[in-house]
């Protein structure tokens, strides 16, 4: 972790203790083996592989602190979305432990919208299945719709959006809750420049609060326009932490590299990030604070 981003002036808000993630599948050639083979293995004890084991993610650690926007980048497949489903708790790891000081809420996710009626019935299902009142809903409704820039759309059904409106809907919802620890997967990526500027103020406004922002994306320019620290996975391993243009900097070199067909060349890169990493030494837990698994 760079001394840029170890916010040595703040209080942690998310630690992650050396998790784990590994995914089991049904094995494809399972249905294939013939039937003498399948009888011949039971005459011999021999147990058939009937699942496939994927690493999601390998032994990951990182502490988050208050006033962290945390950007993560990796390939497709690299466990950023298992990352933050980790975060929120939706995904219990194999083994290490996820500790946070508040609930985090995981966009897209905690505001469960329903698509067959409007976004303003969702927004009230989405607002209450978060805890908020009536009142409280009813205080931040023009707030919301104004962050989602749906104006009188938001009156009609869910289903005839395009997958923009629905993102900017789940967006302005999710952050309507005053969240300390705020989750954003690939929600930003929208092409609106408008709703790209309100939620930027809305992350700099949780982040203001001492709270704690992180966020996927394909897109570098949202990392490092947004963000004042990213983190780098790649196939379920942590290989870089510090600031967005030092992470950028050193993921576009890999990618040139892999791209370029130079893969050794690329996979020495990604070894000697590793072997770079600080070990992360946690302490105490504050009182209060919960595992989010």
């Amino acid at each position: 972790m760079s001394e840029v981003s170890s916010g040595l002036l703040s209080e942690p808000t998310v630690v992650v203790d050396d998790i784990s993630v590994v995914y089991r599948t049904k094995n494809k050639t399972e249905g294939r083996t013939n039937a003498r083979t399948s009888v011949l293995k039971s005459l011999r004890g021999l147990r058939s592989e009937s699942t496939v084991r994927t690493t999601a993610l390998r032994k990951i650690s990182f502490v988050a602190n208050q006033g962290d926007s945390i950007g993560i980048i990796g390939r497709n497949g690299s466990g950023k979305s298992t990352l933050m489903k980790v975060l929120a708790g939706l995904i219990i790891p194999d083994s290490g432990s996820v500790y946070a000081s508040s609930n985090p809420i995981l966009l897209g996710v905690n505001a469960a919208l329903i698509t067959s009626i409007s976004g303003a019935q969702n927004i009230r299902l989405g607002c209450l299945a978060m805890g908020m009142s009536h009142a409280e809903i009813d205080a931040k409704f023009d707030d919301i719709v104004e962050m989602s820039g749906l104006e009188h759309e938001v009156y009609h059904p869910m289903n005839s959006y395009s997958s923009g409106m629905g993102a900017r809907l789940r967006f302005a919802i999710a952050a309507a809750v005053d969240p300390e620890i705020l989750l954003i997967d690939e929600a930003l990526n929208t092409g609106d420049a408008q709703f790209k500027d309100r939620s930027k103020a809305r992350m700099d406004k949780v982040t203001a609060q001492a709270g704690t922002v992180f966020v996927v994306s394909h897109s570098l320019g949202t990392i490092t326009g947004m963000c004042n620290r990213a983190i780098w996975i790649d196939k379920g391993d942590f290989i870089m932490d510090g600031t967005p243009d030092e992470v950028a900097k050193e993921y576009r070199n890999f990618i040139w590299r892999m791209n370029e067909g130079n893969a050794d060349y690329g996979r020495q890169i990604r070894a000697e990030l590793m072997a770079s990493l600080p070990e992360m030494r946690t302490t105490l837990l504050p009182n209060g604070w919960k595992r989010a698994r």
